[in-house]
Parts: C-alpha cells; sequence; structure tokens
C-alpha cells in the first residue's frame, strides 16, 4: 500500500514539472527591449546598428520550448501591430543580422502553427 502512495505521489510530480516545463519563460518585455535598439532600422531602414543585432541573436537563440517560440512571435506580432515601421526592414533585419527567422514579422503571423 505504501509503493502505491509513493508512486502516485511520484506521478503527480512528474505532472506538475511537465506542466511547468511546457510553458513559456520569456517575457514580452524581454523581447521588447531585445529589438528596442532595431526601432530606428525599422522605421526608417539605413544601417542595421549592431546593437540591433546582438539583440536579433539573442531573441533567436534564447527558445527552448514551442510555447517559447509562440511567446516570442506573438510578442513580435503585438509590436507590429502597435508600432509604425516599413514591413520590408522587419522582413530584411533577420538576415542583415545574419539569423534565420522561421516566420515573418507582421500583424497576421499566426504564431500557433510555429513549431520548436
Amino acid at each position: 500500500m505504501a509503493s502505491i502512495k509513493v508512486a502516485c505521489v511520484v506521478l503527480i510530480c512528474m505532472v506538475v514539472v511537465g506542466a511547468l516545463i511546457a510553458q513559456a519563460t520569456i517575457t514580452c518585455d524581454q523581447v521588447v527591449s531585445g529589438l528596442a535598439p532595431c526601432l530606428t532600422y525599422l522605421q526608417s531602414g539605413g544601417a542595421v546598428p549592431v546593437t540591433c543585432c546582438n539583440g536579433v541573436k539573442g531573441l533567436v537563440a534564447l527558445p527552448k520550448s514551442t510555447a517559447d517560440k509562440q511567446t516570442i512571435c506573438n510578442c513580435l506580432k503585438s509590436a507590429a501591430s502597435s508600432t509604425q515601421f516599413d514591413p520590408a526592414n522587419a522582413a530584411s533585419l533577420p538576415g542583415k543580422c545574419g539569423v534565420n527567422l522561421p516566420y515573418k514579422i507582421t500583424p497576421s503571423t499566426d504564431c500557433n502553427t510555429i513549431k520548436f
């Protein structure tokens, strides 16, 4: 009987830990602060600041799960909806920083399709 109780406790712990791991650990504040140096480029073009590319590279390296990638995408999508920027500049930013972003930065991006 005691072994059944122990097994149940272990199972419950595994479920709780698994649920915590599946949740996103990235915040929109992290995403926005990482991309803040990019705002001038996104709006006006020109040279991409090194600090912008450092932020972009940091965001690309940050996700550890599908939930993280979807959180970053949703934050970018929200920022794109509330900020005036040139879509061509946004589309060219990952390439200019030497990273591959698996989706476009637009207000219409479906973040639920992004997988880890």
